[in-house]
């Protein structure tokens, strides 16, 4: 689940890390004027809230002046007609695409007097199975640039006993920063430890971390995402999330305890399982498609669950076919034949489906699937499937 930074830096702000004080607003900017009383300034920082990168580097689709989602404001009076412009307008990034994200909440920040930037993360390094820590001395800038520019300029640290951070002396010179520099950068780094094994975090992003003038280190910006696996164990959390800024059919499918993801391609995928849904849409993109989608229905795949499946996939006009791939276990193929060819009868599908059947009353299931409607085919082998799926949305 993806924070908006000003909740990022409100949950971190109880782990006692350097934070600049803001104040957030949604939908309406109520009492900006003496809000800014509280807030140090000039200048201040007007915050455009979408879960997207790049927003200082981007544009509003209504333009107001030269300036991207970031603005640094100097004038009292117009942090207030700056948040205006800013609030119901639509951002566009280079995360956000053409269609770019509509702007519900704005963030005012005190500004900060800032003489050095470093990029700082945490994530789990799926081939060590350690928390890593990335750091660099080329902060404010896209990691990804950092890594195909400067490779050298990125340290990755990892942390094999969580109850034992330690930092390499080393690391004081490679960042070029002074020993007490080095001392506040090992008490954050254990703050934010603390806070990636607490909050059951997948990822914290602090881009960038800044020195300021006086020369302390201050969490700039801050980006954090949390494990939905592990939300039942934080519903103090689950508020947090905002359902705006998800995508309404992957919103719809969660509400219905079905994984789905929007893709680009043609061919819908419906399947039971995650790794036969990743098999799936890679046997699709052998054979020249691309999958229009990532949904997979969960263990309980029945009628109900296809109803649903059919109507998110229905809803994408880019699909041409449809590939559902199903195995059977305690839910018999069978009957989710049966489910399927009711939900098809429901719905009144039209499209092109090809069903491939594995597992308990494969043969049923097919044979069930066969003999229904013209626009379904059941076929067992799983190529010859993604072949006949892909023909069928030439």
């Amino acid at each position: 689940m993806n924070l908006h930074e000003y909740q990022a830096k409100e949950l971190l702000r109880q782990f006692n890390l350097p934070l600049l004080v803001g104040k957030a607003y949604i939908n309406q900017l109520d009492n900006v004027d003496a809000d800014l009383d509280n807030l140090q300034g000039p200048p201040w920082v007007v915050k455009s809230q979408i879960h997207a990168g790049g927003r200082g580097a981007g544009y509003f689709k209504n333009a107001f002046n030269d300036q991207g989602g970031v603005q640094l404001v100097t004038k009292k009076s117009d942090v207030t007609l700056i948040s205006q412009s800013m609030m119901g307008n639509i951002l566009i990034t280079k995360q956000t695409g053409d269609e770019g994200k509509k702007v519900n909440r704005i963030f005012i920040e005190e500004g900060c007097q800032v003489d050095r930037e470093f990029y700082l993360s945490l994530l789990i390094d799926r081939n060590s199975s350690q928390l890593m820590m990335m750091i660099s001395s080329a902060g404010g800038m896209d990691i990804e640039d950092v890594a195909r520019t400067h490779p050298e300029k990125i340290h990755n640290i990892y942390f094999p006993d969580l109850q034992k951070i330690t930092l390499q002396n080393s690391l004081e010179k490679k960042l070029e920063i002074n020993s007490n520099q080095f001392n506040q950068l090992f008490d954050i780094t254990k703050k934010l430890v603390k806070a990636f094994v607490s909050l059951d975090a997948s990822t914290i992003e602090i881009n960038p971390l800044v020195l300021n003038k006086v020369g302390d280190f201050v969490l700039l910006d801050a980006k954090l995402s949390l494990d939905d696996n592990a939300l039942f164990r934080h519903p103090e959390l689950e508020s947090l999330k905002d359902i705006t800024e998800e995508n309404p059919l992957e919103l719809e499918a969660a509400q219905n305890n079905m994984n789905y993801v929007k893709l680009d391609g043609s061919i819908g995928c419906m399947v039971n399982g995650a790794g036969l849904a990743m098999a799936t849409m890679d046997i699709i993109k052998q054979f020249g498609q691309e999958p229009a989608n990532f949904l997979d229905l969960g263990g309980t795949a029945n009628k109900d669950r296809a109803i649903k499946g059919f109507k998110i996939i229905q809803s994408d006009p880019n699909v041409k076919s449809v590939l559902i791939n199903i195995f059977g276990g305690i839910i018999h193929c069978d009957m989710i034949a049966n489910g399927i060819v009711s939900a098809i009868k429901e719905l009144d599908f039209k499209l092109p489906i090809v069903v491939r059947f594995q597992g308990t009353n494969a043969s049923q299931g097919r044979d069930i699937i066969n003999k229904s409607f013209s626009n379904l085919t059941s076929i067992d082998d799983l190529t010859k499937a993604a072949q006949k799926v892909v023909e069928l949305a030439k």
